[in-house]
């Protein structure tokens, strides 16, 4: 069993090595344990850095492109590298490096595909009073919407295992740990959390300036995934609104028009409550062609799978009928 510890990294230079310090080497029940570090852009020397400290792997992106997109890239090289288990941490040395065997454990003992950390959110001491409450209420809202039970699904200390990976498509463009727990509920991918610790911070969160800006950000970004992956039930919700007003608008005009004056046209009423109804109408519409479109999403999705597993494959192969000294170059 071959573990890869993937750290997604925005000029990290001062806090890598501690990150990379702390990361086991040998895991009982793993045979072989690798990192790689994924240079979003950075401008200073991070990626020289993780080569000085010891990493196996250096993926280096030509422009900073985001968390999520650094996320997915470790995904797929740790995957041709040939990882049975991925491992994400932060750059940041947010996270225990020790508490990897604990964390890789449910899915070698088959229970799990991926498995979150859970923080303890109510000790982390440089977590304001709101901060503590958003987080979970935010967790409640994503439990909800992916049907799991990750107690902190902003947690990016995570493991997933080589079926997961091949499935999970991040298509955020701000962050990952909301849209993979969601998508993998809707994929019926099993999900176990473990309790972790974290380290104190050595540098203030890049992800946003300030509490407003990530929950804004945070609630667009599970909007958006609500959308995608029901579009249906989320265009319907919004068609029961102008739907019930416009309802109710005629209900009024007719109680009106049969027991207080049948001369009066009312006009503005009627014209209110075509208005609303056509606009609920439309949206349900939309949900409907939505929802055919998400079948379709669904079919290309097992294409895509098909073809990445064929690619690892080949690769795989490839990495087999090569002389040993060249396989570790």
């Amino acid at each position: 069993m071959k573990l890869v510890i993937q750290i997604p990294c925005f000029n990290e230079e001062a806090t890598l090595p501690a990150t990379l310090a702390a990361l086991p080497r040998r895991i009982p029940g793993v045979d072989q344990v690798e990192v790689l570090v994924v240079d979003d852009g950075s401008s200073d020397r991070t990626a020289q850095v993780a080569r000085e400290c010891g990493a196996d792997h250096v993926v280096k992106l030509p422009s900073n492109q985001g968390l999520a997109r650094a996320f997915q890239a470790g995904l797929e090289a740790s995957l041709r590298t040939g990882a049975d288990i991925i491992v994400n941490t932060d750059g940041d040395n947010q996270y225990v490096g020790a508490d990897i065997p604990k964390l890789i454990a449910p899915i070698r003992n088959g229970d799990a595909e991926i498995v979150i950390g859970a923080r303890p959110i109510d000790e982390i001491a440089h977590f304001s009073w709101t901060k503590r409450k958003l987080q979970k209420l935010g967790g409640w809202v994503v439990r909800r919407l992916s049907r799991t039970q990750a107690p902190d699904p902003p947690s990016g200390f995570r493991a997933i295992s080589r079926r997961a990976a091949l499935e999970l498509n991040v298509f955020s463009d701000y962050t990952y740990t909301l849209e993979t727990i969601i998508q993998a509920g809707h994929k019926n991918i099993p999900i176990a959390s473990v309790p972790i610790r974290t380290n104190g911070p050595l540098r203030p969160s890049r992800l946003a300036p300030h509490i407003g800006s990530y929950v804004w950000r945070s609630a667009a970004t599970i909007v958006r995934i609500f959308m995608l992956y029901r579009p249906l039930r989320f265009f319907l919700t919004l068609a029961a609104f102008p739907l019930a007003g416009g309802v109710a608008l005629m209900l009024r005009w007719l109680l009106l028009f049969l027991y207080v004056d049948p001369t009066r046209s009312r006009a503005p009423s009627l014209i209110a409550a075509a208005i609303l109804m056509f606009l609920g109408f439309q949206l349900a519409a939309i949900g409907l062609a939505a929802d055919l479109l998400a079948a379709n999403r669904k079919l290309l999705e097992e294409v895509q799978l098909r073809l990445r597993r064929q690619d690892l494959d080949r690769v795989s192969d490839e990495r087999r009928n090569q002389p040993r000294s060249a396989a570790h170059v």
